[in-house]
């Protein structure tokens, strides 16, 4: 079937939009990680951990703003292939430091490549001279207050909602 992803109207929703187009494009880096047995979440904490160096498996889950199962889901994963390994902090044993091992940056400089080439293709349609400018456009949306702080917000109001009812009586 051909035709636009969002059709008539609902396409001239941004928001629509962006919901739709992030759904196919996340399945599609989903697809090109696998080729590392990675997936999207493993890639973002391999390149937190690059970017940042050593962290705290609580640092990295605060700056990733993913919550403390998945992270340690996503490091179990990560610990497995042998792409990260976490160890005691020196400083304060009930903390765990987490780095990256040699595969994992070799497979994150792999995991960099297929992401970019993805990049390339998702991006196809546009003439090149649009493609960075996307990108900043997108970045400053990332990097501004509204959709972080919208983030933030409902990631909070849901831990409080689970806090709260975890407190409640249940009914009889």
């Amino acid at each position: 079937m051909s035709g636009p992803l969002v059709p008539g109207g609902i396409g001239e929703h941004t928001s629509c939009l962006l919901v739709k187009l992030g759904q196919v494009v996340f399945r599609l880096a989903e697809d090109r990680l696998h080729e590392l047995g990675l997936r999207v979440r493993h890639y973002s904490v391999l390149q937190a951990l690059a970017d940042n160096g050593p962290m705290s498996q609580l640092s990295l889950g605060a700056y990733l703003r993913i919550d403390p199962a998945t992270m340690v889901s996503s490091l179990d994963d990560l610990e497995t292939l042998g792409f990260a390994a976490r160890t005691r902090d020196p400083e304060d044993r009930r903390r765990y430091v987490v780095d990256l091992s040699a595969a994992g940056r070799t497979t994150l400089r792999k995991a960099n490549e297929l992401l970019a080439g993805l990049d390339q293709h998702v991006l196809s349609d546009l003439p090149q001279r649009s493609h960075d400018s996307l990108r900043k456009l997108l970045a400053k949306m990332n990097e501004g207050d509204t959709l972080p702080g919208e983030f933030d917000r409902m990631r909070d109001q849901a831990g409080s909602t689970k806090m709260s009812s975890a407190s409640s009586p249940s009914p009889r």
